[in-house]
């Protein structure tokens, strides 16, 4: 008899346990706030922030996540103090020429050719005109002026600074300095 009572007590408990779950809604939340936040609108008004506005500036000097800035003006003479003092931060081992070519190809080789000669498919289609080859001999290109170029852009070109990052860049002007000693040869 006691037998028989404890297996319906348990029998009990288990049908009650069991009929009490739903899958259709979650469980119960011991402290709702933790999971479901209070959400605010972007630019609504808020008490929380001395201009009472949600939405919030960085704080000034404020660099993102594997930003370096870069301190060289984009004027003639922060050109020709890139051209005379930038050089290459990656050393030997980092420099990887099948990705400098990878990307050049990407951004580069439309306009200035796959050998540097200054010979794009939009250069022979005749949309782009006037890009000097690498080895021009009034054009002395160093790793600084390429960096300077690709982070601002000179007269036509574009700033590719938005499509590469620091290291990428660098992989590029390691790339178009090794096209400029195969031109020259």
């Amino acid at each position: 008899m006691k037998s028989l009572i404890k297996i319906s007590f348990i029998a009990l408990v288990l049908v009650a346990v069991v009929s009490c779950k739903k899958d259709s809604r979650p469980n119960y939340q011991f402290m709702p706030n933790m999971y479901e936040p209070v959400g605010y609108e972007t630019y609504s008004e808020s008490e929380a922030f001395k201009n009472g506005v949600e939405a919030q500036l960085p704080v000034d000097g404020t660099i993102p996540r594997g930003f370096t800035p870069y301190e060289i003006e984009n004027t003639t003479e922060g050109f020709e103090l890139a051209k005379a003092t930038l050089l290459n931060p990656l050393d030997s081992n980092e420099i990887d020429l099948e990705r400098g070519k990878e990307l050049y190809n990407i951004y580069c080789a439309i306009c200035h050719g796959t050998k540097g000669d200054g010979q794009g498919n939009l250069v022979k289609r005749e949309k782009i005109l006037g890009i000097p080859s690498y080895d021009d001999v009034g054009r002395a290109i160093t790793e600084g002026s390429i960096y300077h170029v690709i982070y601002y852009g000179k007269n036509a070109m574009g700033s590719y600074a938005n499509q590469l990052n620091e290291e990428e860049r660098w992989q590029v002007v390691a790339y178009v300095l090794d096209l400029k000693t195969k031109l020259e040869k």
